[in-house]
């Protein structure tokens, strides 16, 4: 596995602990304090944790599609049989167990991407269309990593909101899961 490839699946790693963690903290709340708007970009902790979910499925059904090798993936074809969400704001669900499932779905599906994709996968260019409808090419690679930056963005906003909440989520540095040499 190329150093490249050992980044992406520790990224994959960390996604999918960061996750585990926001959830168990965001399980502690209240229904009503989960929807409580607490002025981020989506509102709410669950409208957060919504956009992470939308987000990702969008960017695995793109990813699903291409390079050719990416399409046997058995964990991407979950994903390729769900909706696709038709705008970022999309509010799947207002149910924090039910969205938590799917969350494990995602992030079982993105460790198998990670995993599975080849050094020379990344060099390739990913063809999409945008939400605005726009027809995108762009290198795979790249993609991958906003992919991951765009979660670890907004999920500091949900360790925020949750702090704000009187939750502490806990350790959320990615340096944790970095193994000692």
């Amino acid at each position: 596995m190329s150093t490249l490839q050992q980044h992406i699946a520790l990224l994959a790693q960390y996604n999918a602990w960061m996750n585990a963690m926001l959830y168990d903290a965001a399980a502690s709340l209240t229904a009503a304090e989960l929807a409580l708007n607490r002025s981020a970009f989506f509102g709410s902790i669950i409208g957060t944790l919504n956009h992470i979910v939308v987000a990702d499925t969008i960017w695995l059904k793109r990813f699903a599609q291409h390079p050719p090798k990416l399409s046997t993936i058995e964990a991407l074809e979950v994903v390729r049989q769900l909706p696709t969400p038709a705008a970022l704001s999309d509010q799947l669900f207002t149910d924090l167990a039910a969205m938590r499932q799917r969350r494990s779905q995602l992030d079982e599906a993105i460790c198998e991407l990670a995993i599975s994709t080849a050094t020379d996968d990344m060099d390739s260019s990913l063809n999409y269309t945008n939400t605005a409808g726009v027809t995108q090419s762009k290198n795979m690679g790249s993609l991958l990593l906003h992919f991951f930056n765009h979660q670890t963005h907004h999920r500091g906003q949900a360790t925020t909101l949750l702090t704000q909440a009187g939750v502490d989520v806990g350790v959320t540095d990615l340096n944790a899961l970095i193994p000692s040499v």
